[in-house]
């Protein structure tokens, strides 16, 4: 998973949120700061009942906040879903993915831009997608 800076900089260059279920969100300034929230479409809890463990199905959540804007959400785009988006705006501009590598400390994702090899460093895998989708979201689109 990214950091939540990052994934506030994706959206701050443009990356649009296709909302779907499973995807995982934060909510900045509202207190929830380090919380993650992922769509669900069924809200399930796990509680006790009668001193089994039980998986309960609930038809509401019962929660202060009755409804949250997607812009006021930041997407937190796993793994897949970066390499997905990096590669969709690859295509747009006629670049391409080239590979990525596991160093000894990080991972690297090598893309080609315009001829131009371009490498982004870092932890893991999903911040070294979101390297490279911010460079690219932040460059105009060529002509």
């Amino acid at each position: 998973m990214i950091s939540q800076a990052l994934a506030m900089q994706l959206k701050e260059a443009g990356l649009v949120w296709h909302t779907s279920v499973h995807d995982f969100f934060a909510i900045p300034d509202r207190d929830l700061d380090g919380r993650l929230f992922v769509l669900s479409d069924m809200m399930v809890t796990m509680e006790l009942l009668r001193g089994w463990p039980a998986v309960v199905f609930h038809g509401t959540a019962e929660w202060a906040q009755d409804y949250l804007l997607t812009h006021e959400a930041v997407w937190m785009p796993t793994e897949s879903q970066l390499r997905e988006q990096l590669e969709e705006e690859l295509a747009a501009r006629n670049g391409r993915f080239q590979q990525l590598i596991r160093l000894p400390d990080a991972y690297q994702c090598d893309i080609t831009l315009a001829n131009e090899p371009l490498h982004f460093t870092a932890v893991s895998p999903s911040e070294a997608y979101g390297q490279a989708l911010l460079y690219l979201l932040q460059k105009p689109l060529p002509g």
